[in-house]
């Protein structure tokens, strides 16, 4: 299950991500915003909160540009996220990042550009390896401060 939400600059963007990805077979879990004002940190942390627990394996986040989104879901602990506007960057957050969640931008990305990345940001592993110990040093960090 993915859990996917947005602001009210990302509904429509969020719409066409759930549509494509349902078509290709993942579960997701919508948990808004519909179109109706809201505030982003809010609709951050109730994403964030369904993968912290487990009920979601990962999250997609949508605002204007991705970064009020990317901030506010950084500030959870458990949470990797990302800003993703590129194939290459997306892929890379997975593989040596083991981002749990990414972010994009309604008023920066297309809707067919962000299908695309979303599908490579749910369908790229973690590499491990020599990556995992700078994961462990990240929880380090978020552990200790």
């Amino acid at each position: 299950m993915i859990a996917i939400g947005c602001d009210h600059a990302g509904v429509e963007m969020k719409k066409a991500v759930i549509e494509a990805l349902s078509e290709k077979g993942f579960e997701l879990r919508d948990m808004g915003t519909d179109g109706e004002p809201c505030d982003y940190p809010n609709m951050a942390k109730a994403v964030c909160e369904l993968v912290v627990s487990g009920e979601c394996e990962k999250g997609i986040l949508i605002c204007g540009t991705g970064i009020g989104m990317s901030i506010a879901a950084n500030k959870i602990k458990g949470i990797r996220a990302a800003l993703c506007s590129d194939s290459f960057s997306t892929r890379y957050t997975r593989l040596h990042n083991d981002a749990n969640v990414m972010c994009m931008g309604a008023r920066t990305l297309g809707p067919g550009l962000a299908c695309e990345l979303a599908e490579i940001f749910l369908t790229t592993g973690f590499e491990g390896g020599r990556h995992q110990r700078r994961i462990d040093l990240i929880t380090d960090i978020e552990n200790n401060n």
